[in-house]
């Protein structure tokens, strides 16, 4: 596994680099946003950590372009805090967030729990796949029961339960979702995607008004809950 690691701080490129090549990974290093970028689209990498305060093009701005090209997991580092910045990140594609200070430890840890989930995401869907809570999700009849029940989905709906209970736990954005749904050139209101997981809780959930299913995390977007019941 590649992985580039994008960071100013000298020692944190050399500290993550020891502890990210004893477990095995090929690590490249760049300490400019614009170098980051020009090797990204140069050579291929399995995984991008990268600081968002960096000279030349901020974090940010390298996410925000790599995601038009890619959908390589981000995992970005930052010595802010402010929710603000940690919501704007993952709306713009990245796929975890760490503040700094931190354990190289913890990064490593976290380096692989992405890439195990996105593994997971790029394999190919389980014709029928039944999860703890009742649902049974269909992709050969494109059919969703729960409870052994049948409930009526639109294509859309469909789309946005598929995605989010193919990788429970995880955290999509609502511009994450339009892209599943609609595709990466869709220019309308990612809002949309509360219409349609609303009309989705009211078919799935036993209390629409507070879901066990789908939870929402606020500023962000959506997660799927394989646990807790309808």
């Amino acid at each position: 596994m590649r992985i580039l690691l994008v960071d100013d701080e000298k020692k944190i490129i050399t500290v993550l680099k020891a502890y990210l090549q004893q477990e095995g990974f090929q690590v490249s290093t760049a300490s400019n946003g614009l170098i980051a970028l020009t090797m990204f689209k140069e050579n291929p990498f399995d995984l991008l950590i990268l600081d968002l305060m960096l000279p030349g093009m901020s974090g940010t701005e390298i996410c925000s372009e790599i995601r038009k090209i890619s959908s390589v997991p981000i995992i970005m580092l930052t010595a802010k805090v402010e929710e603000e910045d940690r919501i704007r990140g993952l709306s713009i594609g990245a796929d975890d967030y760490i503040t700094k200070p931190f354990s190289p430890r913890e990064v490593v840890a976290r380096v692989r729990a992405v890439l195990r989930r996105t593994n997971n995401e790029t394999a190919p869907l389980a014709d029928v796949v039944c999860y703890d809570n009742g649902l049974t999700i269909d992709n050969i009849q494109h059919e969703i029961r729960l409870h052994d029940q049948a409930v009526s989905l639109t294509p859309t709906e469909f789309k946005i339960l598929g995605a989010l209970a193919k990788s429970p736990g995880r955290v999509y954005s609502r511009g994450q979702l339009v892209e599943i749904v609609q595709g990466h050139d869709f220019n309308g209101d990612d809002r949309v995607v509360d219409a349609h997981v609303k009309k989705i809780r009211q078919k799935i959930e036993s209390i629409p008004s507070d879901p066990k299913i789908i939870l929402t995390v606020f500023g962000i977007g959506y997660k799927f809950n394989p646990s807790a019941g309808g």
